[in-house]
């Protein structure tokens, strides 16, 4: 959430970013409504001053016609008083909830677009296979390997989950341990996190817990909801604390399950494994100083890069436009691997890492104690190590070979203790 001042003393440029942003937002409700606050603040401190002053008079030696003035005025006072406190509570809600549609302003450098078309390539490594052989998608191999069950998952749990079967099983354990130990590496503080969170966590956190556009699945009766990802439960960790300065930056990575409802996400690219409503992933998630948040992003598109590099797998990387970026982040760099099933051969989304700066932060209520002895608000910072279902798409699609079987990337081989998978159909 942004600075309700800043909303105000930036009206125009935040008016701008929320078109750059392709987003419906009244920033001019905000400042009517922080305006019509901060009349109210006043007022009821002028109320609460009378109210003191009112009493001290009590306190005089008074004849009885003046005593019972003030009486009366007291309780006038004491009236307006609770009129103006309800004013201002209610207020203070609207103020709120209108300022939680306001997304993040952008960094200066992302490109301004509308769709994800208009994401901005900033590196590519490695070189799409040239296949000797018409390749197979990562559904075909699936069934032809006998290592994913897409019908038995939509018979027993619905459209978009599946089962992993005999060496998927693996490969999957092995991309998980393959990820924490990159992190450890990094000296990462590594968690494994509940897959669910409270309503006002996932709100904090910039996800909307309710409604037909929300992606994530609510508990009813709960008020609480399964994770989408452990950017959310990594997140709400710190909630209403004050961290040392000294400690900082934090890097955490989280090992969870996650839900997602995928409203409104239908369409050529989302059979399979692509887009599912339940996966596992490795998540990074950092808390900074505003001044080392830059940096640190960079150090976490390092390491996505690091470890599909690892995995032979060939990627670009892009950075993602206003209009495609979530209402949080400040920027976000995608890593998209090449997906030759993916008509005919393309890029699709793997990882992404997003610099959040204090708009998580704001919600959640985390801040640090800096030098000048103020608390200020942290910088939030996440990024996906490994999406499992992703990852493992592009290893068999990238990997497969002319007889039907795939190969198991050479780094992954030490965990999944086999170096090919072969066809059993």
């Amino acid at each position: 959430m942004l600075d309700y001042k800043f909303i105000k003393d930036n009206l125009d440029a935040v008016k701008q970013n929320i078109v750059n942003r392709n987003m419906t937002a009244d920033a001019d409700n905000v400042v009517e409504l922080f305006d019509k606050r901060t009349a109210l603040v006043t007022k009821l401190q002028g109320l609460q001053q009378k109210r003191n002053e009112n009493a001290q008079a009590m306190k005089q030696k008074l004849d009885p016609e003046k005593r019972n003035e003030l009486i009366a005025a007291g309780k006038a006072i004491k009236d307006e008083i609770t009129s103006v406190e309800a004013e201002t509570k209610e207020t203070e809600a609207a103020l709120e909830e209108a300022a939680r549609q306001i997304p993040n302003m952008v960094h200066p450098d992302a490109p301004v677009g509308k769709l994800d078309t208009e994401n901005l390539e900033v590196k590519k490594v490695g070189t799409p296979r040239k296949f000797d052989f018409e390749p197979k998608d990562h559904v075909q191999l699936g069934e032809s390997l006998d290592i994913i069950d897409f019908d038995r998952g939509t018979k027993v749990s619905g459209p978009k989950f599946y089962y992993l079967k005999n060496e998927a099983v693996f490969l999957e354990q092995a991309l998980i341990m393959y990820a924490l130990n990159t992190l450890r590496k990094h000296n990462f503080q590594m968690f494994i996190t509940p897959d669910v969170a409270k309503e006002e966590v996932l709100k904090g956190i910039g996800f909307n817990p309710r409604g037909n556009e929300s992606n994530v699945y609510s508990i009813e009766e709960e008020g609480t909801c399964l994770v989408a990802t452990a950017e959310i439960t990594l997140g709400g960790y710190h909630q209403d604390e004050i961290l040392d300065k000294a400690s900082l930056p934090r890097f955490y990575g989280g090992l969870s399950h996650c839900f997602r409802r995928e409203a409104g996400a239908a369409g050529q690219f989302s059979k399979g494994l692509y887009r599912v409503h339940q996966f596992d992933k490795v998540e990074m998630f950092a808390y900074a100083t505003p001044e080392q948040s830059d940096e640190i992003h960079e150090k976490l598109r390092q390491i996505e890069e690091e470890i599909f590099e690892g995995l032979g797998l060939p990627f670009h990387v892009v950075d993602t436009c206003t209009g495609d970026l979530g209402a949080p982040a400040y920027r976000k760099w995608d890593l998209e691997a090449w997906m030759p099933g993916r008509n005919g051969g393309e890029y699709g989304e793997v990882t992404s890492t997003s610099n959040c700066t204090d708009y998580q932060a704001r919600r959640l209520n985390i801040k640090f104690k800096d030098d000048d002895g103020k608390n200020k608000y942290v910088h939030t910072l996440n990024g996906t190590a490994i999406a499992v279902g992703r990852a493992m798409l592009a290893i068999l699609e990238n990997y497969q070979n002319a007889d039907g079987s795939v190969t198991i990337p050479p780094v992954l081989v030490p965990y999944c203790g086999f170096d090919k998978i072969l066809p059993k159909k």
